[in-house]
């Protein structure tokens, strides 16, 4: 437990779930779904906020991550299954839908979530995480996106990556954040807290098998991957990644989209701008507001805990 936050293990498709648990009984629920390579620590200033504020707030880590379990099969990386697992997490929560807020692969599956099981999503909130659809036609199309995302092919490599994730005492993952993020974003304590995370027997495999189930098992949309649930796309420009004009592309396959956009963030964003990202969550999940595509104004910061 952490101040009011609440560790409890939760059960995803047929697997059990760490997750982080803030907020009243019976406020509206928001499920939290971090990236690669974090686990739910990533989200550690936006939880007492939103709790704050009313929400009920789970913070998962996903399968194969930190404490969560993790498969030996590529196949239970699926994206469809990384969906699943969501839905039972409602299901054993006892709610019908909720808010789902996703960053890098999470926010991938909020995307999934909300093209196949709307029903289950009240509104999507995606930090520097592609529409998948997008993301496959920019990729398709584009080889300066093709180089940004070597790093997905060179997973498909048998073992490669494990033994070069451990070098070190995870001194590539550690480098791989530093490098693409403002400086000082990840403290020593922070990479602290991630090294220990990686360590957990068969995380490094679990972590690098959802690259290797996005290019061995990939799902096909229906209805052309059309989002009908409210959207909001928020967007650190300097992504070394993930091209830009992929949030735009996103949001054209929404109904309802808002785009929000950090010029001077990085993928990192809800490192670099906890406050501002907070601030944006907040609007969007609490106060409806109209569709529109703007850059980011500052917004002051809000208080998070340590």
């Amino acid at each position: 437990m952490t101040g009011d936050w609440q560790e409890c293990s939760v059960p995803g498709r047929g697997v059990r779930l760490h997750a982080v648990v803030a907020g009243p009984e019976g406020g509206p629920p928001v499920v939290l779904l971090h990236g690669f390579p974090e686990f739910w620590y990533g989200w550690r200033h936006q939880i007492g906020p939103l709790a704050a504020a009313g929400l009920r707030v789970v913070a998962l880590d996903q399968r194969g991550y930190d404490r969560s379990d993790k498969p030996p099969a590529v196949k239970d990386y699926a994206l469809d299954v990384l969906a699943a697992d969501v839905t039972a997490v409602l299901d054993y929560m006892a709610v019908p839908a909720a808010a789902v807020v996703g960053h890098d692969w999470g926010g991938i599956v909020g995307w999934w979530l909300a093209i196949t099981r709307p029903g289950r999503v009240v509104r999507l909130a995606v930090a520097n995480a592609p529409h998948p659809v997008a993301f496959r036609a920019k990729a398709e199309g584009s080889w300066a996106q093709l180089a940004m995302s070597w790093y997905a092919f060179a997973a498909q490599i048998p073992h490669l990556p494990e033994v070069v994730g451990r070098w070190r005492n995870y001194h590539f993952l550690v480098q791989s954040l530093a490098r693409t993020a403002r400086p000082g974003a990840f403290t020593p304590a922070e990479l602290a807290a991630y090294r220990t995370a990686w360590a957990a027997p068969g995380a490094l495999t679990g972590m690098v098998n959802w690259y290797r189930a996005a290019l061995r098992h990939r799902p096909v949309p229906p209805a052309g991957g059309r989002v009908t649930v409210p959207t909001l796309i928020l967007w650190g420009n300097r992504d070394r990644f993930l091209s830009r004009d992929l949030a735009d592309l996103s949001a054209a396959l929404c109904a309802d989209a808002r785009v929000v956009r950090f010029p001077a963030a990085t993928h990192w964003l809800l490192h670099e701008e906890p406050g501002a990202v907070t601030a944006a969550l907040l609007d969007f999940l609490l106060v409806p507001t109209p569709s529109r595509d703007r850059t980011h104004d500052p917004v002051p910061a809000v208080a998070h805990p340590a």
